[in-house]
């Protein structure tokens, strides 16, 4: 196993179980299996009503950590993860819950996996602001990117032809792909992300928050980009440059360069978006 690897098969702060571990015991072996009981333990929160959810239902959109997403999942209904739950006994979250959860469960199997954040096409809008897991897979000497979020009723309604458990390359982009993109005039700035947060502040948020979650910090104060101030979304010359040189960074360290330090100090240094400086 290489060095990228070794920093993605422990559990850290909010992928840890805790004592609740033990629920993962009866699981599928493949990844596919795991994919398929996540995608059916959480609703998102904005697809609720498709599913036929109340609106008054108590909803909770903040990201939980896994020992207490599974606390939750056992009193919204009781036994194995593998029992199939209508929707309306389901907990509530959104995509990086599903993320999260996932790659609890692999990394609970000492199978090297990490959460990503970045842009998915195959949502309500061209690159709709997205998170998904990856993990290791040491026969293809690659990362094979999971959405843990479809379920058959996603599926169905996206009409979604490609493996969940094995993104097809370019159908979801990380941040720092994206970024390129946009830098090189190829996709124009404001189709990624959604609604009015979007063009190249969102992208600038979506950045630090992959490169956070790299570090294993899949949570920040990033989180709170809906109270980002108009002069917080200008980007002037500087940190264009920045960015530029953060994107190239963080697609070095996916092709196996060593770069987790230069991540790590980057981010560290970039925990405070602007609009809270």
């Amino acid at each position: 196993m290489g060095n990228i690897e070794q920093h993605y098969v422990r559990q850290d702060d909010l992928t840890d179980p805790g004592d609740l571990g033990g629920a993962y015991d009866d699981l599928p072996d493949g990844v596919a299996g795991l994919r398929e009981v996540v995608s059916r333990l959480i609703v998102h929160v904005s697809w609720a009503g498709r599913y036929g959810i109340p609106p008054d239902m108590p909803m909770v959109r903040q990201t939980q950590p896994i020992a207490r997403r599974l606390q939750l999942i056992q009193a919204a209904y009781p036994g194995s993860l593998r029992t199939a739950r209508p929707p309306e006994r389901r907990t509530f979250g959104t995509c990086r819950d599903y993320a999260l959860l996932l790659c609890s469960m692999l990394r609970s199997r000492s199978i090297p996996a990490r959460v990503r954040c970045g842009f998915a096409t195959y949502f309500d809008s061209p690159y709709h602001d997205h998170w998904i897991c990856e993990y290791w897979s040491p026969d293809e000497t690659r990362w094979v990117q999971v959405d843990a979020q479809l379920d058959p009723f996603h599926i169905e309604q996206l009409k979604v032809t490609f493996d969940g458990a094995d993104l097809p390359r370019g159908v979801f982009l990380t941040a720092s792909q994206a970024w390129r993109l946009a830098r090189a005039g190829t996709v124009a700035p404001e189709l990624f992300g959604h609604a009015d947060a979007s063009g190249w502040w969102f992208l600038r948020v979506d950045a630090w928050r992959d490169v956070l979650s790299l570090v294993n910090r899949q949570m920040s104060a990033w989180d709170s980009w809906r109270d980002a101030t108009p002069p917080s979304k200008v980007l002037d010359g500087n940190t264009l440059a920045e960015l530029d040189e953060l994107a190239d960074a963080v697609i070095a360290f996916e092709h196996g360069a060593d770069r987790y330090a230069l991540l790590t100090k980057a981010a560290s240094r970039n925990m405070t978006p602007p609009w809270l400086a």
